[in-house]
């Protein structure tokens, strides 16, 4: 592992650096982490979509995608130092971005053809378009492949029209998306795996209808989204008919690494609040019991950061991330619920006050304390994400699965 920037990262540091100091928004847009944004705010969204645009202007929207495209034609450890710049000047908003970025349109690149991609990518690099990803489903719960929404053909002709009934949901930032990907079941006769197929989607078609979830968070940027007979031509097929679970394994990947990163609340900021709060001996820091869950908190942070050294060090010198970078994502959330909940219980009836103005730290273990749950879920859970570092990481043997050749329509489901 190395800790230390190269010649060649250290000249990009400064020159990132210089960029944003000259370009950086005084007054940033605050979208930045997915499921936490509250209702709507246009004004917050123009500042994000007009930071977003003055990225790529300079290069630095999409650091690694090839000029021809807009990128930068960088390399990823490039992307991951232009972020740590970026963070530390504040300059927040790629919320609104990071399910089409980060997901959406890397699928589109790598499985639509040259004429969609033309249309699709400059727009969304420059902020002029966001994108949702639909795959969730009431009845599928973690399991992509579950997928029960049909697309139908209208006609025999190889390019009829596709047909679109069903449902989806936990669809974040669908309200206020121009397009998305969606998952659909094309062939029920073959198992569940090896009969779906993935479109673009316009989400202003007729036949959508989206309905924000309220969460407990006080957000709404989770989704239900309803498809009552949506006519998709094929020309937006993504991939090879039934080929889908394919197309959406490199969605997944961009989507468990796009959900890995921290929160910022860590031991430290806990750290923080707790010599500012007095119990009845003393500072809460001087507390023993507490003490020994700061030092677990610190060990486990340090061994993440760790972690992410790992994954660095390999794009420093042009390599593919091992599975290191599927641990992120488990130990940040996980870790992220057990600070906020010892906050809170820190605070003791205060710490049902949840009002920025009032609340210590701006209500920052409040807000993490509600969001948490979804972060354990989005991307994968927790468990599912064990299977995999166990099955594919360990080489553990892998579950039993009855249902491998079983066709779709056959599998038993709930009434």
């Amino acid at each position: 592992m190395d800790f230390t920037d190269s010649p060649e990262e250290v000249a990009y540091r400064t020159k990132a650096r210089a960029w944003l100091e000259a370009n950086a928004p005084k007054h940033p847009s605050t979208a930045s982490v997915i499921g936490e944004e509250g209702a709507l705010d246009l004004d917050d969204m123009a500042r994000a979509k007009a930071w977003q645009a003055k990225k790529a202007q300079g290069g630095y929207a999409q650091i690694t995608w090839p000029k021809e495209w807009g990128g930068g034609g960088g390399t990823p450890i490039e992307s991951v130092i232009f972020g740590q710049e970026e963070a530390k000047v504040g300059a927040g908003g790629g919320g609104y971005f990071q399910i089409g970025l980060g997901m959406c349109v890397p699928t589109v690149m790598a499985f639509a053809d040259d004429a969609t991609k033309q249309r699709f990518v400059g727009p969304a690099l420059r902020g002029e378009e966001i994108w949702c990803q639909l795959f969730s489903e009431p009845g599928g719960g973690s399991d992509v492949a579950a997928a029960s929404t049909r697309a139908i053909r209208d006609g025999d002709a190889k390019d009829a029209d596709w047909v679109i009934n069903g449902q989806k949901v936990w669809t974040s930032g669908a309200h206020y998306a121009d397009f998305g990907i969606v998952i659909v079941r094309t062939n029920p006769e073959a198992p569940k795996h090896k009969g779906l197929t993935m479109f673009w989607i316009d989400m202003k078609s007729p036949g959508i209808e989206v309905k924000p979830i309220h969460q407990m968070s006080g957000g709404s940027n989770f989704n239900e989204v309803y498809f009552t007979d949506v006519r998709v031509p094929d020309s937006q097929r993504l991939g090879a008919i039934d080929d889908g679970w394919k197309v959406s394994l490199v969605t997944l990947m961009n989507e468990r690494l796009a959900v890995g990163g921290g929160s910022g609340l860590d031991y430290s900021t806990i750290m923080k609040l707790a010599r500012s709060l007095q119990t009845s001996t003393g500072s809460a820091l001087s507390d023993q019991a507490f003490r020994q869950k700061l030092a677990d908190w610190y060990v486990q942070s340090e061994g993440l950061k760790f972690t992410r050294f790992r994954t660095m060090t390999a794009l420093s010198r042009g390599q593919t991330p091992g599975p290191e970078s599927s641990i992120g994502k488990i130990i940040a959330a996980g870790q992220l619920q057990d600070l906020a909940n010892a906050a809170v219980e820190m605070e003791d009836q205060f710490g049902i006050i949840d009002d920025p103005a009032m609340a210590p730290l701006a209500a920052a273990f409040q807000g993490g304390l509600l969001s948490a749950p979804g972060l354990r879920i989005a991307g994968g859970t927790d468990e599912i994400l064990k299977n995999i570092i166990a099955e594919r990481v360990l080489g553990l043997p892998g579950d039993i699965r009855v249902d491998k050749d079983v066709a779709f329509k056959d599998m038993p489901r709930g009434r």
